[in-house]
């Protein structure tokens, strides 16, 4: 009799555990919370929508990253930015590829529902120089997680996509059932990816629930300047690229081409603020927690596209300094314009954009006057 008491004990205690560790990270009060798991989180992409996920008051963050892109002390801002309790966003550093870790990860988080998945390389130009090494990354590593979640049947997956699946687009704007297509090998693994999602889902249907997010150039920063973009080497992004010429980091900015048909010869994007496309994210995983979706895609854009010169522009008011630049030869695999219709993600997760070139401009400007040499500033003042 004792016996059973004690077990009976045991288990209500555990499960009381289960649900008071289980709390709201912002007031404190209990209340029944989802935990997510976000790889690649402690990246650009990545931070910004581990402050949104936890902003919303619903949701527990497990972060896997290889820190190989990013750093610890990003994820020490988050928690700043948010004033999370520590149980709020866990980290465990792990390579997707690694599937003893990755399964001691999943064991230590069994309360883990749903996965946000950033994790890969993401370079153009590197894809095109060292294509297998692309192939191994994100691929792979991919088919690792999937092959892990699925055993624990955690089937709801947002997929950190991009619009390089378009290849170069036959119409503008660009709408989810235009043609597939890929220029390089870092868009041919995300287009592979989104093959391998669709099979997955048509295998086993009630196993998956999916959502396909591709975004197109995001920049900006978060408000408060804590967090941003902060690229290891050289930057292989416009936007870091001019905001280190503007802090004095690098000597100019090389705009690669200026000869495409475009009104001003640059090359034409649709760059949004990462704060609005980390609320793209939460918006998708709160959908696939409402509904069964099945596996869709959705374009997270502005549906504007904005030229290269448009950008520095934007940079030269934001930060009361011109931009220093010279015209190189085109990038292998670039395209001369690519913008989004963002209907479907109106529609379909209530979600749109609410920050402009402006917003994007000052908030870039913000974290990298604040933080000159990106996350090592911060890292070499704790040393």
């Amino acid at each position: 009799m004792l016996l059973t008491l004690l077990s009976h004990f045991s288990f209500a205690f555990a499960l009381a555990f289960a649900t008071s560790t289980n709390t709201n990270p912002v007031s404190g009060s209990v209340k029944a919370l989802r935990t997510v798991l976000v790889t690649g989180g402690a990246g650009y992409i990545g931070s910004h929508t581990c402050v949104e996920l936890i902003q919303t008051g619903m949701y527990n963050v497990v972060v896997i990253d290889t820190l190989d892109n990013s750093c610890m002390e990003s994820l020490q801002r988050v928690r700043e930015i948010t004033g999370c309790s520590k149980e709020a966003l866990q980290f465990r550093k792990c390579d997707i590829r690694d599937t003893d870790t990755l399964n001691t990860i999943l064991d230590e988080f069994p309360l883990i529902d749903s996965c946000i998945h950033f994790a890969g390389l993401k370079a153009v130009g590197e894809s095109v120089a060292k294509p297998l090494t692309y192939y191994d990354c994100n691929i792979g590593g991919t088919t690792n997680l999937l092959q892990n979640l699925s055993r624990r049947k955690i089937k709801k997956i947002v997929f950190s996509s991009s619009a390089t699946v378009y290849g170069d687009p036959e119409k503008l704007p660009i709408e989810e059932d235009s043609r597939l297509s890929a220029t390089n090998p870092y868009g041919r693994t995300k287009l592979f990816i989104e093959e391998i999602l669709r099979d997955c889902h048509a295998s086993n249907p009630d196993q998956w629930n999916i959502l396909i997010l591709r975004y197109f150039n995001p920049i900006g920063a978060h408000p408060s300047g804590r967090i941003g973009e902060d690229p290891q080497g050289i930057p292989n992004n416009l936007m870091p690229f001019v905001a280190q010429v503007c802090v004095g980091r690098r000597e100019k900015l090389s705009v690669f081409g200026d000869d495409y048909d475009t009104p001003d010869g640059t090359g034409v994007r649709d760059y949004i603020h990462v704060v609005d496309l980390a609320k793209g994210h939460v918006a998708a995983l709160d959908k696939l927690n409402a509904e069964e979706l099945g596996c869709e895609a959705v374009n997270l854009g502005t549906g504007k596209g904005v030229s290269v010169l448009e950008l520095v522009e934007g940079m030269t008011k934001a930060t009361g300094k011109s931009v220093s630049y010279e015209v190189s030869a085109r990038r292998p695999g670039d395209v001369a314009a690519v913008w989004a219709n963002p209907e479907r993600a109106k529609k379909s997760l209530g979600w749109t954009t609410t920050l402009g070139i402006k917003e994007m401009c000052e908030d870039t400007w913000r974290w990298q006057s604040s933080n000159p040499l990106g996350y090592k500033d911060e890292i070499t003042q704790q040393n």
